[in-house]
This record gives structure tokens, C-alpha cells and sequence, in this order.
């Protein structure tokens, strides 16, 4: 049977584990003096360093067990409610999102159908104060053609007017001349009936 001595330096800072073989063995749990038998007796059994004994076994799989009542009961619950109440939060966000979102779109639909509407109302108006400019012009236009023809009409018989006056006196004139003309050629004055058909010939000639 092995036996391990642990041995230090005199400075008691460096252990050194040593196995030696030994005949017999010492057991820790019966009194001093009747703990000493042979290697291979029934009182001191072959010992493996890696087998388990009983109670580690059982202190292990107790540990376990209780280890696997708390994660079930106590560890897991908490770690669900954690998990669940983050999953609302993110849901919760997530439909505000949607919300917002949808909000933000109508609000968008009803700003544009206002700019639409403004656009409309602004364009009638633009055409109706054109039409009424229009009509304004063509109103003053008629009354300026109305007004240039009425003015054209009265220059027009004045001219005439005139002229007739000067076709009189003209004619007036040109009778005298022409009397004195014939009388001075014929040495005596011809009728006014031939100086008034000699004129009105010349002058309708003349026209």
C-alpha cells in the first residue's frame, strides 16, 4: 500500500509529497491504538483514489437535486418573468412604432390633401381674378372703340362740315372770278347761270 509523506524545506515555503510503500495501515476512524492492521485485511481494503464513496455520492446527487428544485422553482420563474416581461416591453414598442407610424402617415395624407385643397382654392381664385381682368379689359376696350368711333364720327362731319363751308365760299369765289374773267374777255359780264354751270363743272371735276 502506498502512503504519501508531505515533507517541507527548512524555510517552509516548498512541500514535497513522497508515496512510499507501507505494510500496514492507519484508520482515522477508530480509537488510538486499534486503528493499525496489514494491508489486504477486511479492516484496511485496497483504497482508489478516484472511486467515490457512499456519502459523496449521495451528497452529490442531494446537491443536485437541490440545485435542479432551485433552478426549477426559484431561478427559472424569474428568469420566464424576466424574459416575458422584456418580450411585452419590445412588443409594446413595437406597436407603438406601428402606431406612431400610422399617425405619422395620416398626418402626412391630411397635410398633402390641405396642400391640394389650398392649391385648388388659390388656382380659382387666380382664374376668376383673371376673368375678371379680362372682362374689366374688354369692357374698357369697347368703351375705347366706342368712344374713338364717336370721336372719329365727329371729326368726320366736322371735316365735312367745314369742307361744305368751303366748297360754298369757293364756289362763291370762283363765280366772281370767273364773271369778271368773261367779262373782261367778252367786254360785257355773262349770266349767272353760265358761271354757275362753268363753276359747278370745274369743281365737279375737281372732285
Amino acid at each position: 500500500m502506498l502512503t504519501a509523506v508531505v515533507t517541507t524545506s527548512h524555510t517552509g515555503s516548498v512541500a514535497q509529497v513522497n508515496l512510499i510503500e507501507a505494510d500496514t495501515c492507519e484508520r482515522t476512524d477508530l480509537p488510538e491504538g486499534e486503528n493499525i492492521f496489514p494491508v489486504g485485511s477486511e479492516m484496511c481494503p485496497e483504497l482508489i483514489p478516484i472511486a467515490p464513496e457512499g456519502k459523496e455520492v449521495i451528497w452529490g446527487f442531494g446537491a443536485f437535486v437541490v440545485l435542479a428544485i432551485v433552478l426549477r422553482y426559484v431561478l427559472f420563474p424569474k428568469v420566464r418573468a424576466g424574459m416575458t416581461a422584456r418580450y411585452d416591453s419590445i412588443q409594446g414598442d413595437f406597436e407603438k412604432a406601428e402606431t406612431l407610424t400610422a399617425s405619422a402617415r395620416a398626418e402626412v395624407a391630411e397635410y398633402d390633401a390641405q396642400v391640394a385643397s389650398v392649391r385648388a382654392d388659390a388656382q380659382g381664385r387666380v382664374d376668376a381674378a383673371r376673368a375678371t381682368l379680362e372682362g374689366e379689359r374688354n369692357e374698357r376696350l369697347t368703351a375705347v372703340n366706342a368712344s374713338i368711333a364717336e370721336k372719329r364720327a365727329a371729326a368726320a362731319a366736322e371735316v365735312e362740315a367745314a369742307r361744305q363751308a368751303a366748297s360754298s365760299q369757293v364756289a362763291a369765289a370762283v363765280s366772281d372770278v370767273a364773271a369778271r374773267a368773261g367779262e373782261l374777255a367778252a367786254g360785257k359780264a355773262p349770266s349767272a347761270d353760265v358761271v354757275a354751270a362753268a363753276v359747278d363743272a370745274a369743281m365737279g371735276a375737281n372732285v
